[in-house]
């Protein structure tokens, strides 16, 4: 019995140590495999140079506003890669940063909608040298969308609709908004009661969730407007009960949407030693500085993060600041001007052809600082023959692209984030169309006019006003 326990013994061992060695002879094939895989993707890398794993970008975001950005992440740590390396099509102004193995690619001005657009970077190096590499990818861009008020009835409505102004969808009503505007992830709307006492009203971009935001007193609310990128907004307050004992009177105040609490105190800006009663202002693209116009007439650049205010002379109106632009379009009493924020330098505005009309009004269009969309009105004294709208090239060289009727008043004009399309707000039948009983008036029946640009044909025609494009309230 001893020997045969002996055998089996034996025999299991043999048995045991047959399968360690298939199972060692498996193991060593399976890493070999790996090692030999890893080892002709490592050669395939070194002969492609590098290639893109992943690639992020916000198409939506990048027809709304300027500064979004597209990631892409590659097989190897890179050389730096210049601005002249990456190519896009249709054309588009773009900022250029690396880190380790991605590429940042910054739009500083918002993208065409509707519109394929193709981006190619070219000699691509690694920090390990060998061969370069090219990388392509595409992504396309949504159909652009906006927000319209629309007044009357029992309550006024707050719209959502395509450019087209098919399938216009209400997302906030309330019986009396003066006005609002819309920023990347919310609408802030101003409200009043029956004694005319504003109150600003906080959604998300589908008009839920609503919120007060917490304001300086009991006053009225004037001039609400958004800073181009994120939730900062801004406006212009005056106490209900002010009179000759004082109070606050057209001061201005920002307020973040982001991170609003109930027992936030508003951050009011003011000019030390000046007016701060302010007339008109902007925010400037990019930067936390707010233009001013006080009611003394003088225009200073303003910082919301403290540091002195810059002087720069007085005028009569600001006309505005194109987005992704440091440039003022400003009337002087000695004319029109543009001012480099940054530099405080100004320059004439080129004047058109007498024969076009009387500038009125201009909009300073993104990306083009040689290129403005001005109002020129024929005139007879004081009566106004015509009024059309023109793109003004550098040289004063005029294309009209909108004209008004005798009988209806042009009242706002505004160009969408990418400045391919305008917003003209027009008054038909101006003479039998009343003005409401608004803080803010405007007359009874308005229509929004949206016009191509580049081809001068109108799109569609809107029922309501206060375009989300615009950069500041309508100003009869």
């Amino acid at each position: 019995m001893s020997t045969d326990g002996a055998t089996r013994g034996t025999r299991r061992e043999r048995t045991q140590h047959r399968r360690s060695r298939r199972f060692v002879v498996a193991m060593a094939a399976v890493i070999g495999a790996l090692a030999l895989v890893g080892g002709a993707g490592g050669v395939l890398t070194s002969v492609q140079g590098p290639r893109a794993t992943s690639v992020s970008v916000d198409p939506e975001a990048a027809v709304e506003s300027a500064g979004s950005r597209m990631i892409v992440t590659t097989t190897q740590s890179l050389v730096e890669v210049d601005p002249a390396q990456v190519h896009i099509e249709p054309a588009a102004d773009v900022t250029v940063d690396t880190s380790g193995r991605q590429i940042g690619i910054r739009f500083t001005l918002p993208l065409r909608d509707a519109t394929d657009y193709t981006v190619r970077i070219d000699g691509l190096q690694g920090l390990g040298g060998g061969p370069a590499g090219s990388i392509e990818e595409t992504f396309s861009t949504p159909a652009l969308e906006t927000y319209l008020l629309q007044r009357g009835g029992d309550e006024d409505t707050i719209f959502r609709t395509g450019i087209d102004g098919e399938d216009a969808v209400p997302v906030f009503t309330h019986p009396h908004i003066e006005d609002f505007r819309a920023t990347s992830t919310h609408l802030a709307i101003v409200s009043a009661d029956d004694e005319g006492v504003s109150t600003i009203i906080v959604t998300d971009r589908a008009g839920e969730n609503p919120r007060e935001l917490p304001l300086p007193g009991r006053g009225v609310v004037t001039n609400l407007q958004t800073a181009d990128r994120g939730d900062l907004i801004g406006y212009t307050f005056t106490d209900a009960d002010i009179g000759a004992g004082g109070g606050l009177e057209s001061a201005l105040f920002t307020a973040s949407l982001a991170d609003a609490r109930a027992d936030d105190e508003p951050a009011q800006l003011q000019i030390a030693g000046g007016d701060s009663r302010i007339d008109d202002w902007r925010f400037v693209p990019g930067t936390d500085a707010v233009l001013l116009l006080t009611f003394d007439s003088a225009l200073t650049l303003v910082s919301a993060s403290g540091g002195s205010p810059v002087a720069l002379g007085n005028a009569i109106t600001i006309d505005g600041i194109a987005r992704g632009s440091s440039e003022a379009i400003v009337q002087r009493a000695s004319g029109l001007v543009a001012i480099d924020l940054a530099s405080a330098e100004e320059r004439a505005l080129t004047p058109t052809d007498p024969a076009a009309g009387e500038t009125q009004a201009v909009t300073a269009l993104p990306g083009d600082a040689d290129q403005t969309l001005r109002v020129l009105s024929r005139l007879d004294g004081f009566t106004v023959l015509s009024t059309t709208v023109a793109v003004v090239d550098a040289d004063g060289t005029t294309r009209d692209v909108f004209s008004v009727a005798s009988d209806e008043l042009l009242i706002h004009t505004c160009v969408s984030p990418s400045s391919r399309y305008a917003a003209f707000l027009v008054a038909p039948d101006a003479v039998a169309n009343p003005y409401d009983a608004y803080l803010l008036p405007l007359p009874e029946r308005l229509q929004t006019h949206i016009v191509d640009l580049g081809t001068g044909e109108e799109v569609s025609v809107l029922s309501g006003f206060d375009i989300s494009w615009c950069q500041s309230a309508p100003r009869p």
